[in-house]
Order: C-alpha cells, then sequence, then structure tokens
C-alpha cells in the first residue's frame, strides 16, 4: 500500500506571498498540449547490487509479514498469466505508462502478464484490475492510502460489498486469482504511474514495505518512485518455478539461495549482517512525521522521536540516516546549523548503501534549498547538477523539476536570466506531470522565489 504522505519532494519553505517581481511562466509555457508531455526515456533502473544472501533476507520479510507486522503463514502468488484491466475514468497518460511497465514486468521481471483483450477477462483467467475512483471516496474508507491492492474482488463495488469478508484478507490467500488495484483519479499523473509501479508489484509479489530498504519502492519513504532493479529481482524470483503457493515460509527460505545465485550471479558474495527488528515506536514517528493532516509541531516531535530510537537502537544504515533527514528538514530556523550538519550526515550514510544514491539525491536537493536562502548560488548549481542524473534515472519529474527551478532562481540571481529562463520552459513538461496543473508548478515557482528574495535581504543587511 502506498501511503498518503507529504511528498519529499516539496521544499521546505514559509507559506507567505510571493514576492514582488516572483517569476511567472506565459500561458504557452503552463498549457503544454499532450504533443509535449513528459518524455522519460528508455527505463535505466538502478541495478541490484547487494549479496544475494542479504536480498534472500529481505525477500522474506518482504513476502511473510504484512506492513501492520502480521505473519502470512504460507507463500502466494499467481500461476501462469495475467491480465490487467482498466476500469473507471481511466486517464489516456495512465495507460501509456501501464504499457511501459506491463514491458518492464516482461522484460526484467520474466512474467507473463498483459492487457486483457477488449479489456474483458474470461471465466478463471488470472486478473488483475485497474480501478480508478475519486480520492474522496478512497479517503472514506482508508484515509492513510494513497492506493492500494486487495484480493479475491475486480471492482470498487465488490470491494465496498465484501469489505469484511475473510476472502480479502491477505494472510489466508495461497494462489491468487483477482486483485484489484485502486487508485484515485484525480491526483497529479506521476502519483497515478507510482501507484502503478507498487500496487501492480504487490498484487504480483510481496505485500509488505520496509523502511530500511533504501533500493526499493516496497519501502513508505517514497524515495523510490518506480520499480528498482532490486524489485524487478524479487519479483523475479517470487515466479520462480522452484516455488508455488502454500509453501510455507521454510520451504521458501530453503529454496531462495540457490534461485537467487541463479538468477544473480553477481551477488554471489559474501553478505552482511542481518539488520535487527524495527521497533513499532520508530515507524509511528515516522508515519507521523511524513503523514498528512498532522501540525508541523507534531511532526517535529515525532521525528525528533524517531532520531532518538534510532540513536538507542545503535543504528548506522537506512533507519538513521532517514531519522536524521526528516530531523533536519523540519528544524526550526534557530537550528538551522544542526540540520546541516545533520543533512550532511544523511547524505554521506546513503551514499555509502546500495541504492542510496536516490536518497542522497534528495539530501542535496534539501542542502540546496538552504544554500539558495543563504545566497551561496554556486552551490546550489553544483548540489542540483549533482543531483539531477538520478532524478532523471529513477523517472521523478517531480524531483527534477524542483532541481530545475532551484537552479533556474540561483542562474538568476546570477545575472544568468536568459538560461535560468530557458530552464524553466525546459522544465515545464517534468513539471506538468510531477505537480498536476499549471497552478501547482505556479506555486512552486512563487516558493522558489520566495528564497531567492530571502536570500537577497539576508545580503542587504550584512
Amino acid at each position: 500500500m502506498r501511503g498518503a504522505i507529504a511528498g519529499l519532494a516539496a521544499l521546505a519553505l514559509a507559506a507567505c506571498a510571493a514576492p514582488q517581481g516572483a517569476q511567472r511562466l506565459s500561458d504557452t509555457a503552463l498549457s503544454l498540449t499532450p504533443s509535449e508531455p513528459f518524455r522519460p526515456g528508455p527505463p535505466r533502473p538502478m541495478p541490484p547490487s547487494r549479496a544475494n544472501a542479504d536480498v534472500a533476507f529481505d525477500l522474506m520479510e518482504l513476502g511473510f509479514f504484512m506492513e501492520s507486522g502480521r505473519p502470512i503463514p504460507q507463500f502466494s502468488r499467481y500461476e501462469g498469466p495475467v491480465r490487467i484491466v482498466l476500469r473507471g475514468d481511466v486517464p489516456t497518460r495512465a495507460q501509456f505508462d501501464l504499457d511501459r511497465l506491463i514491458a518492464r514486468f516482461r522484460e526484467e521481471a520474466q512474467i507473463d502478464v498483459a492487457r486483457a483483450s477488449g479489456n474483458r477477462t474470461e471465466p478463471g483467467q488470472n486478473t488483475i484490475t485497474v480501478e480508478f475512483v475519486s480520492r474522496r471516496d478512497m479517503r472514506r474508507i482508508v484515509p492513510t492510502a494513497a492506493c492500494f491492492v486487495v484480493p479475491n474482488v475486480d471492482s470498487w463495488d465488490d470491494f465496498l460489498a465484501n469489505r469484511r469478508n475473510p476472502a480479502l484478507d491477505w494472510t489466508r490467500v495461497s494462489q491468487r486469482v483477482r486483485t484489484a488495484v485502486f487508485i484515485p483519479v484525480d491526483t497529479t499523473p506521476q502519483e497515478k504511474r507510482d501507484c502503478l509501479h507498487e500496487e501492480i508489484a504487490q498484487a504480483m509479489g510481496p505485500l509488505n514495505d520496509l523502511y530500511r530498504l533504501p533500493d526499493s519502492v516496497f519501502n513508505d519513504d517514497n524515495f523510490q518512485t518506480t520499480l528498482t532493479g532490486f524489485d524487478m529481482l524479487v519479483l523475479r524470483a517470487w515466479h520462480a518455478p522452484e516455488l508455488r503457493p502454500g509453501m510455507t515460509p521454510e520451504e521458501v527460505a530453503a529454496r531462495l539461495p540457490a534461485i537467487l545465485d541463479r538468477l544473480n550471479p553477481a551477488g554471489r558474495k559474501p553478505g552482511g549482517t542481518p539488520p535487527g527488528p524495527t521497533p513499532r515506536a520508530w515507524i509511528e514517528a515516522i508515519e507521523t512525521t511524513l503523514g498528512v493532516g498532522v501540525s508541523s509541531s507534531q511532526r517535529r516531535a515525532a521525528a525528533q522521536r524517531a532520531l532518538a530510537i534510532a540513536g538507542q537502537e545503535g543504528w548506522s544504515g537506512p533507519r538513521l540516516a532517514l531519522s536524521l533527514l526528516l530531523a533536519a528538514r523540519l528544524a526550526t530556523p534557530g537550528e538551522g546549523e544542526a540540520a546541516f550538519i545533520a543533512l550532511i550526515a544523511a547524505g554521506e550514510m546513503y551514499r555509502q548503501m546500495p541504492g542510496g544514491e536516490v536518497h542522497a539525491a534528495h539530501v542535496d536537493m534539501h542542502m540546496a534549498v538552504q544554500a539558495l536562502a543563504a545566497g551561496q548560488y554556486d552551490l546550489v548549481v553544483t548540489l542540483t547538477e549533482r543531483a539531477l542524473p538520478y532524478a532523471i534515472r529513477t523517472e521523478n519529474a517531480a524531483f527534477q523539476a524542483s532541481l530545475a527551478l532551484l537552479q533556474a532562481e540561483a542562474l538568476d540571481q546570477r545575472g544568468e536570466t536568459q538560461r535560468a529562463a530557458q530552464l524553466r520552459i525546459d522544465s515545464m513538461p517534468a513539471a506538468l506531470y510531477g505537480f498536476g496543473s499549471p497552478g501547482a508548478v505556479q506555486s512552486r515557482l512563487d516558493e522558489v522565489a520566495r528564497l531567492g528574495a530571502l536570500s537577497r535581504r539576508v545580503a542587504a543587511a550584512e
């Protein structure tokens, strides 16, 4: 289940009016037609880089526990070809994104999945229904989910009529035949795409999310927005012929080493020390920090609780890095120096772990925000240029656009107005795909302009 969280690509800025002279784009730039959509290019997912022993450990926790911590007593999956059906008010761009995702499933995970012929299913056919419904209807039933997947139903109405049916309990499912993915129709194109990736992957593979996996979409921190090389390896292993529905965890664990060595020869190397369990108190603190409908003071307190727990647990990996990043992002203005130190520490940790390059790039963006406010324009350009390749490679349009707008503002402040204007124009396809509307794009422009105005006030006061 993809959580309804406050996007980490958002800029942490004070809510105030845009300054006089804030950059505004022309109606033409903010009204690009579908003939000029966001084009991510050929998929280039970050490859799996961890030892197979570590992948096996992670796969067992992903596959045999729910996000709530409830154990799943048996292995479950589809057997045979799977066909996908679209229902509801299906956006045209979502159809393109789905076809692109299906091609990746077939090529990278070797799964026989395709769109159902004529968008109709046959009796007994393995199906995944993807239905687009209103966010309001979804929040009324599952308030904390941005999108989710349910077994043994094939429509929203079917789900509503059977919500209390034990057949919808994933822990009771052995062989999957029907699942349904529900996605809000009234959200950004990127959020729809991200939901397609994570929820269809969970329909066909493991169901859990783990905060300690930096190289996976099976992680509610939502840094990874499209399926990674690790994720495709997990899905391919999940569908290996050596496994079958109904196996016990012990039976699956006994077969995984040989499966992974066959599928991923590069992973035949010594594994690391297995990570310890994640306390529920830390998870709840992180969920509060990232949640919607939570005040800034509550988020700040939750971030500090998470950081304290990470210290008590003696962590040194992704859970500590995330705690540091969130605590820094929510720091008060008087804690600026400590926040900057925490960001640097988080970035260094992320750069030393598999898949952490994307997280480190997000750290660079947050440092660029601070650098822009402080008038360090050269540093803004350096940081955004270092982060941009990872935003592009992971197809995170909102992240790409945020980096571009920060860099454009720094260029403006350096007097390179023509280059800045062209960069803003070039970023529009990604901005509209990632932020969803011209109004949302303009709001982001105004936020960045406030940082530029702040830097000028700081310089004038010195």
